[in-house]
């Protein structure tokens, strides 16, 4: 009888330890995955970071690898405002920038002209908008790329009315 009461203590010390390593498991990869951020500043930077660091281009390096994007005109959201944006898009290398004119009448003036939409006057004025804008759409249009990426967005035309 004695050694039954000791089998069952240490069977049930053995599944309590058992639990609680596996609640610790669970939380700490819970902890890891609420760690990354949903900013699109910082998914932008974490994107950026892994293009591998090269010598610095040239200036004729950057306007070969560089697509411009003129007056994108749409409504803003919500409001009777609408903006007129200009950009231009340097890529990490030749077949990005290739792949990226290719999409550009089609899947990038939409993602640009969608991602605008969805902004109000206020999300879109000041350079922490434009921050925010360029951000967005270099995380979306990343995405869609598969022979590079995009290295820098820049806006070069901004009216808002």
């Amino acid at each position: 009888m004695f050694k039954n009461k000791i089998f069952v203590l240490i069977v049930s010390i053995l599944i309590a330890i058992t639990l609680i390593l596996t609640a610790a498991f669970v939380l700490w990869n819970f902890m890891e995955k609420n760690n990354k951020s949903t900013d699109p500043a910082v998914q932008a930077q974490e994107s950026v970071a892994n293009v591998k660091p090269t010598k610095a281009p040239s200036a004729e390096t950057i306007k070969a690898n560089t697509s411009i994007v003129k007056d994108v005109l749409t409504n803003l959201s919500g409001s009777q405002n609408f903006i007129k944006i200009s950009f231009a898009f340097e890529m990490e290398n030749a077949k990005a920038k290739a792949e990226f004119d290719s999409l550009m009448d089609s899947a990038v003036k939409g993602t640009i002209v969608q991602t605008l939409g969805d902004l109000t006057l206020d999300q879109i004025g000041g350079s922490k908008g434009s921050d925010n804008l360029v951000a967005t759409l270099m995380n979306k249009l990343n995405k869609q790329l598969h022979e590079g990426k995009i290295k820098q967005i820049w806006i070069t035309d901004k009216v808002l009315q």
